[in-house]
């Protein structure tokens, strides 16, 4: 059984997308100055850019990136061991975020029961 259709869904997003772009042109053109940014010091290759996009698209719970960024990754060569091993160092980090805040909850309780 198929979750979403991620062609269907990048393409209307897209779409979605250039209809912002007409009402709100700069906004737009500023996002895509932040991206070509990113990749202008070409130090990263675009297959590791496009792996760290999809590391970050799983982080921050974005749909669009995730269906942007898997058609680049592959575009550029990414094979399904690559992406997901970037995956899982997305994993990997989500979790340890969890334990550092986990960490706080600690010292507030702390400091709860010595004030």
């Amino acid at each position: 059984m198929m979750m979403n259709d991620w062609n269907a869904y990048r393409e209307a997003l897209l779409g979605r997308v250039g209809d912002l772009a007409k009402q709100s042109p700069d906004v737009v053109r500023g996002l895509t100055t932040i991206d070509g940014a990113a990749a202008k010091t070409g130090h990263l290759e675009p297959k590791i850019h496009e792996l760290i996009a999809l590391a970050v698209a799983v982080t921050t719970r974005c749909d669009g990136c995730i269906s942007v960024h898997t058609k680049k990754a592959v575009e550029h060569g990414a094979t399904l061991p690559e992406i997901t091993e970037a995956l899982g160092v997305a994993i990997a980090l989500n979790a340890g975020a969890a334990l550092t805040y986990s960490a706080r909850v600690i010292e507030a309780h702390a400091q709860l029961a010595t004030s």
